[in-house]
């Protein structure tokens, strides 16, 4: 079954160019990268009796990524996290593993070069599978002068030469080009026509979900030997141990091992030297049809800014996401920031000055936030100026901390934790995962041959026949949350059997979207009950 792509031209679609062997791609087993309540039992038991390499604490994106570098290696290692994987920014993001253009226009050269480079060993080799290529289209109207187009296009061609530089080829990401205004239009029919001359068009790295990139790696971690521990609480951290409080059971128990602290936004709450700035990052979320149905991001600039824009960015399933702010929000609770008014109508009124009927409060169908968990520095007045890089804290008699950054270079960030790990460890163990793709990774040509529904293809990867067969095995399962959300019960019920849900909001938040259609979550909870509940005597 061919799994979706992201069309190369306005007519036709492409392939990821993924060069990767379908033999890489499928040497992982699912028995492995198994998780879920009995594989969490016994990885506490084992916490709990034996000493480990490292411990991980944190269970997003960089935590992730850290234990599946430190597994790959062959350390002996355990992630522990208080809530569930994704649990905080990691799944609130704009859905992009993208260049870094907007470092570039800032002069931020080299946090640009670290993206171009991460965004390709996502796309080609980590995960063809969820990180794709998404068109952009910057419009060429009455908002964009002559040389403002003629300086926008330059800087998207810089960005371009460091794609080249980087070894990424043009048929993963094409190359930007000039188009005219029909050609616009066929990809974003709700533009607004008023002066449109064309656009310039131009490619970036798409995920298919965040989440789910952060659960293919604490699996794939898991396959390699790690423990995964969610619902386990960290009360207490030296360099070489931590206490925990196993969160289902109110058990305390001591964890023993370099402790590497990936905590994001509460980075600052394990170690007291480091000051994080909190960023909110506000989304909207629209039917597709209310917007046209772009095949394009639409970017829409923010007046008074150059070089600043909000997005309106297509999502499977008929849904586009409108974002993003970039605002301090000290004191907010990084786990599901609430969207404040004035977020809403920013959002609200940028983007329906590109349109042709504005965006309104009624359109909305579900809203998210996220914490960027920035790493405070003197002299920057507000969030936007501070930069994107990571800081890595290795003092000795300390946990090491891998704090800022970004989610495309989570591997990156991860890489130099536990480089920094093994000189503590005096371990010569090197980094492998530039090449190591995660479990469900496979070149296109190998996910179109896959017996599975394209959507099954398009979020599971080679994995999406074992979430058919589920399908065929409880045909009660096969039915979909709703008729503006075709999650299935099966993609529940694998959540709950393979890949560590404990709970209805794991399922609906986190291992499937459900959530972010408001008028989904009632009748999803009832598939994810049921899911729950077969997954309980399996």
């Amino acid at each position: 079954m061919n799994a979706s792509s992201t069309p190369t031209n306005p007519c036709q679609h492409g392939t990821d160019g993924s060069n990767h062997s379908a033999a890489a791609a499928t040497a992982m087993t699912t028995g492995g990268a198994t998780l879920n309540r009995a594989t969490r039992a016994r990885a506490l038991e084992r916490l709990a009796g034996q000493e480990y390499d490292v411990i991980v604490i944190g269970g997003g994106v960089t935590g992730a990524g850290v234990a599946l570098d430190a597994a790959s290696r062959g350390l002996r290692t355990a992630l522990v996290e208080k809530l569930d994987l994704a649990a905080g920014t990691s799944r609130w993001s704009s859905k992009l593993c993208h260049g870094g253009l907007r470092y570039l226009a800032k002069g931020d050269i080299a946090v640009a070069w670290e993206s171009v480079l991460e965004r390709g060993h996502l796309m080609t080799r980590i995960a063809p599978h969820l990180a794709r290529p998404i068109p952009y289209i910057v419009p060429l109207d009455v908002h964009t002068s002559a040389p403002m187009g003629a300086l926008a296009e330059a800087g998207i061609r810089a960005a371009d030469a460091m794609r080249i530089a980087a070894r990424t080829s043009g048929e993963v990401l094409p190359r930007p080009r000039r188009i005219d205004a029909h050609t616009t239009l066929c990809l974003a029919p709700g533009m607004r026509t008023d002066g449109l001359r064309g656009a310039i068009l131009y490619y970036d790295g798409w995920l298919e979900d965040d989440a789910r990139l952060v659960v293919a790696l604490a699996r794939t971690a898991a396959a390699h030997g790690a423990d995964i521990i969610t619902r386990c609480t960290v009360l207490s951290a030296g360099e070489r141990e931590a206490q925990l409080r196993d969160e289902l059971t109110g058990e305390t128990l001591t964890a023993r091992g370099l402790v590497i602290n990936a905590t994001g936004v509460w980075a600052d709450q394990l170690e007291p030297a480091l000051t994080v700035r909190p960023s909110r990052g506000s989304h909207l979320v629209f039917r597709s049809q209310r917007l046209g149905n772009p095949r394009a991001v639409i970017t829409a600039p923010v007046p008074g800014h150059f070089g600043r824009y909000v997005f309106a960015i297509p999502q499977p399933d008929g849904l586009t996401l409108v974002g993003l702010t970039d605002e301090a929000a000290p004191g907010v609770d990084g786990t599901a920031p609430s969207v404040p008014e004035e977020d809403e109508q920013f959002l609200l009124s940028v983007m329906s000055a590109s349109l042709q009927q504005p965006l309104t409060k009624e359109d909305i169908v579900g809203r998210f936030a996220g914490l960027r968990p920035l790493i405070e520095e003197a002299g920057q007045s507000s969030t936007a100026d501070v930069s994107r890089r990571h800081l890595l804290l290795d003092e000795p008699g300390r946990p090491l901390t891998i704090a800022g950054g970004k989610l495309t270079t989570y591997r990156a960030m991860a890489q130099d934790a536990v480089d920094a790990a093994c000189v503590r460890l005096q371990r010569d163990l090197p980094c492998r995962t530039t090449r190591l793709p995660l479990i469900g990774a496979a070149p296109s040509a190998v996910l179109q041959r896959l017996e599975a529904p394209e959507r099954y293809v398009r979020r599971y990867g080679t994995e999406a026949p074992r979430v058919l067969a589920l399908q065929q095995q409880y045909p009660e399962m096969a039915t979909a949350v709703s008729a503006d959300c075709p999650t299935t019960g099966a993609e529940l019920l694998f959540g709950a059997l393979y890949e560590g849900a404990l709970s209805v909001e794991d399922l609906l938040e986190r291992r499937s979207r459900v959530s972010f259609d408001e008028s989904a979550i009632a009748p999803g909870r009832a598939l994810a009950e049921r899911a729950l509940e077969i997954a309980a005597s399996a």
